[in-house]
């Protein structure tokens, strides 16, 4: 027990790795780790893993790396043969690059040698591959200095089945410098990597290299300081829609020694990183996350209770769901708006979802655990209304929040019953005394508000009688509300005469049907 403990505790100085409580500097002084924090206090941080053992760990190290052709690739520090060389920095066999072909529920079958144009005498690490699966990008190490890897690139011969051909050394490399971890970003545009190069801000940093069209690579660009710490961050990946980061660190404040982290990528900067939650991460060391799809990938970690070294785990992941949700409602009349317009943008001002409110007014967007949103909400005759929102859990659950539209236009209608009259009369009958309290109220409760009453009549009669008629009866409303304590300048009254029918009444019509017609309407003018 005593040996084998002894050899973790070597591969994990010799990768940079540190078994908590420690850290690791760039020249692997054990350091105290000030950053550990307790399990629980980390929580689940928006995730949600299930961790299994993949299926083909051994007493030695292994490692995910990159799919190719549906198959996994990943890399072995395994002993093939009895007179395989130990490598004096890990205490295990020198590392080889394996195919392995993935079983339906992710875990892994009997892994083969994958390349023998790439696999060779000295030790292989990390690659990944472009978007097509032409050009391979990947590390090597000379056993003469196996803690020094340099970055290769190949290309795949046209119609084989796996020859790799003009292998060359990248100009990027620099002597006492160890270029580890590639991984082409899924659109292929960009090479990340970790490095220990001289600008970097402590031990291993991640950088990120353009991919030009010949699959050469531009200058390589530092992350920042949001990624990178005095301390180690590694085996940088991104999410298959390209939003996010992943990578290792031991410099954030981990559970314990190599975290796993993500960062979102905006346009021009990469967010804080966020510890992927005790889930997936625990007080040991948790290295070579990456996405094999969605919601599922694999993750290595010398966690207790593993075959041995580092193990290689699948890692899928039961999304969080959460979602806002609320309705959108008239600032005046606190009346439901349906069908108005919501838009909820990302942080870089990308359309996430649309959608229009229900006949309640009510929308429903889904939303990503500790992602910022501005949500916009518009409808036709109301003043655009735009608000920021975070999702500031990290469980399942609801947010709500509700909208309030003011209108933009100054003439709302108001659904007050209609003040009815006899024929050729402007006396206001009794039974609408209700309705023109109803305006009173409202007028009351909105003081920089005034009303517009609008008079008509029906066609009995000439138009100028009617008009007239129409008149008198805007009136006869105003006198009624002065009378009841609005003020007269409030009151602006309009007769229509039989212009503004509401029923046809050009051939025939009911008694009915022209009492509907003689009838005052009510717009409320919003007034600075």
């Amino acid at each position: 027990m005593r040996f084998i403990a002894t050899a973790i505790l070597l591969l994990a100085t010799s990768y940079g790795f540190s078994q908590a409580p420690l850290e690791f500097s760039a020249d692997n002084t054990i350091l105290e780790n000030t950053s550990n924090f307790n399990a629980e206090e980390i929580g689940n941080n928006g995730f949600n893993f299930d961790i299994l053992d993949a299926g083909t760990n051994t007493k030695f190290s292994e490692f995910a790396t990159a799919i190719f052709r549906d198959k996994l690739i990943m890399v072995s520090s395994k002993k093939i043969g009895g007179l395989a060389k130990i490598d004096p920095n890990t205490n295990e066999a020198y590392k080889e690059l394996y195919c392995v072909d993935i079983k339906s529920n992710g875990r892994l079958k009997k892994p083969l040698l994958f390349s023998r144009m790439l696999n060779t005498v000295n030790s292989e690490d990390q690659l990944s591959f472009s978007k097509d699966n032409n050009t391979v990008y990947y590390t090597r190490s000379d056993r003469k200095n196996s803690m020094e890897y340099k970055l290769y690139k190949a290309d795949l011969e046209p119609n084989s089945h796996g020859n790799w051909i003009n292998q060359e050394l990248l100009p990027l490399n620099e002597d006492g410098v160890s270029v580890e971890n590639p991984f082409v970003s899924p659109d292929g545009t960009k090479l990340y990597f970790a490095s220990n190069r001289a600008d970097s801000y402590g031990g291993f940093d991640i950088y990120v290299a353009n991919i030009k069209a010949d699959g050469a690579l531009g200058t390589p660009k530092n992350l920042g300081a949001a990624i990178n710490t005095a301390s180690n961050e590694k085996y940088p990946s991104v999410s298959k829609d390209g939003n996010y980061l992943y990578f290792s660190s031991n410099g954030h404040k981990t559970i314990g020694g190599y975290d796993v982290f993500t960062s979102r990528i905006l346009k021009d900067r990469y967010k804080a990183p966020r510890n992927m939650g005790n889930t997936i991460n625990s007080q040991f060391n948790e290295v070579a996350y990456f996405l094999a799809s969605k919601n599922k990938g694999y993750v290595s970690s010398d966690r207790p209770n593993g075959k041995g070294g580092y193990d290689m785990y699948t890692a899928t992941n039961d999304e969080v769901v959460q979602s806002v949700k609320g309705s959108v409602i008239d600032t005046d009349t606190k009346t439901d708006i349906p069908n108005a317009s919501l838009i909820i943008y990302n942080e870089d001002g990308d359309v996430v979802d649309q959608i229009v409110t229900d006949k309640d007014g009510n929308f429903k967007f889904n939303v990503v655990p500790f992602e910022i949103y501005t949500i916009s909400a518009t409808k036709e005759g109301f003043k655009q209304q735009a608000v920021n929102f975070t999702a500031t859990k990290g469980y399942n659950t609801e947010y709500i929040k509700d909208f309030e539209l003011t209108s933009s236009v100054n003439l709302v209608a108001l659904e007050i019953d209609n003040i009815y009259f006899d024929s050729a009369k402007w006396t206001i009958k009794e039974n609408s005394y209700n309705a023109l309290n109803e305006v009173i109220e409202i007028l009351n409760k909105f003081p920089n508000s005034a009303i517009v009453i609008n008079a008509h009549t029906d066609n009995v009669g000439s138009d100028n009688y009617n008009l007239g008629l129409s008149e008198k009866r805007a009136n006869a409303a105003v006198e009624y509300l002065v009378a009841h304590g609005i003020e007269e300048s409030r009151l602006k009254p309009k007769g229509y005469g039989e212009t503004q029918p509401k029923v046809d009444c050009s051939i025939t019509c009911t008694p009915d049907q022209l009492g509907e017609n003689r009838r005052i309407e009510f717009m409320i003018v919003k007034q600075d």
